[in-house]
């Protein structure tokens, strides 16, 4: 910032497509009606922007995927996916493709705290920057000992992250740092970024899409914790402040009623996958029954 302007403290980032447009839509109203001094950015491929323009306003950005990748990223056709001019080969699958945006677009951000906030998410209460931020140190989410040896696939993102960072192999049990909203400071996503560029020679855009297997949050979350240390370990915290059900099953109305029960007075937001199919009319239903309450 410049001119003397004060630096916002937290904008959202929300990456969405069309098969999840009404969730977002719910999110988006959720975040004006709780949150409405707060930038929230949607970004979508461009295919999907001019339906998702229903939802742009003073403070609601959306925005298209290409803003965040490198030109070299070439689409394929009928497909979610990329092709890397710069390395061609493994193609980058969608999933990894919006990790890359998610850090892309937190690194551009000029404010205290980057909130990510999936489609499937709504805030139900507002809250002020204090949540996510305190004594200049951003909310730092961390469950030690919680990956082990049956969580094969949390195992390589921490084997991939030490190896971009340039941290010598480690052994499990790995910390946790997989969460939902989570919540990254810019200013270390731009240092993390960086030293993955220092490490591997090559832009960190690149390095990020020749992989198979990535979690941005895992590699935030080790950056922060094994290269950084304090001070910007000084707000950790286990708790997400969003219950979260993940089953691919829906929820019927007393399904929702015994989810919804479990919300502490401290949460600011639920998290009902998109893949658990519960109807979206008892979903708004019940999720307005507590945010009201």
């Amino acid at each position: 910032m410049t001119n003397g302007e004060t630096v916002p403290p937290l904008a959202i980032i929300t990456p969405s497509y069309a098969p999840d447009f009404e969730l977002c839509a719910d999110l988006h109203a959720s975040v004006r009606a709780f949150l409405p001094g707060v930038d929230h950015h949607i970004i979508v491929p461009r295919r999907d922007r001019a339906r998702f323009r229903s939802l742009a306003g003073d403070r609601t950005h959306v925005h298209d995927v290409a803003e965040y990748l490198p030109r070299t990223f070439l689409t394929l056709p009928a497909v979610n996916g990329w092709v890397n001019a710069r390395r061609p080969y493994p193609p980058i699958r969608g999933w990894i493709a919006q990790q890359i945006v998610k850090l892309a677009a937190a690194a551009r951000l000029e404010t205290d705290v980057a909130l990510l906030i999936d489609s499937d998410i709504e805030v139900i209460r507002p809250f002020g920057p204090d949540v996510y931020r305190r004594d200049g140190v951003t909310r730092f989410f961390r469950k030690p000992g919680a990956v082990h040896d049956k969580m094969p696939r949390h195992l390589i993102w921490h084997e991939v992250a030490r190896r971009m960072l340039g941290l010598p192999p480690g052994k499990p049990p790995y910390t946790d740092y997989i969460c939902a909203p989570a919540s990254w400071d810019p200013a270390i996503v731009r240092g993390l970024l960086a030293r993955v560029e220092e490490v591997a020679g090559r832009p960190w855009p690149t390095v990020i899409g020749a992989e198979l297997h990535f979690s941005e949050l895992i590699l935030y979350g080790v950056y922060v914790d094994e290269v950084l240390g304090a001070p910007a370990t000084g707000f950790t915290t286990d708790d997400m402040l969003c219950p979260q059900y993940f089953d691919e099953v829906p929820l019927d109305e007393a399904g929702l009623r015994s989810f919804l029960g479990k919300v502490r007075p401290e949460d600011i937001a639920v998290m009902i996958s998109a893949k658990s199919g519960t109807p979206r009319h008892l979903r708004r239903a019940a999720v307005a029954g507590i945010s009201h309450a």
